[in-house]
């Protein structure tokens, strides 16, 4: 599967929250509509204003956007200064789950990671999950 890791843009938000509210807690604590509520749009600007965030969707080669994921770089004074990246909010659009995807796209986000100078990557995902 022949995918492209890209920064999301303002018209991504859309296809991202989608992901974002297509499981069992997305879709209690979401507010997927058309049009997108605006407080989506206030976080997608804080989010690429802060050089420390990084907000990434996947596409395949039909240019759909059918992954993603958010990285975060958090600086600390441990390991000599040292950076550690987070990777959230990591989602496959229903029909891709199953196909390879996810491990595409941790093996992206360790690469990122490195590239950044992270000495760890950590996952945070919500306990309510199976």
């Amino acid at each position: 599967m022949d995918v492209l890791f890209r920064k999301a843009t303002k018209n991504d938000v859309p296809a991202i929250v989608e992901m974002i509210a297509d499981d069992a807690l997305g879709k209690v604590r979401e507010n997927f509509q058309i049009p997108l509520p605006k407080n989506y749009y206030s976080a997608f600007e804080n989010i690429i204003g802060d050089t420390n965030q990084e907000l990434i969707v996947v596409e395949n080669i039909n240019t759909e956007i059918i992954g993603t994921l958010q990285l975060s770089f958090i600086q600390y004074l441990t390991y000599q200064g040292g950076i550690r990246a987070q990777i959230e909010a990591v989602r496959i659009r229903s029909d891709k789950r199953g196909s390879g995807l996810g491990t595409k796209m941790f093996e992206w986000a360790i690469k990122r990671a490195k590239e950044r100078g992270a000495h760890l990557l950590q996952l945070t995902t919500d306990k309510k999950k199976t």
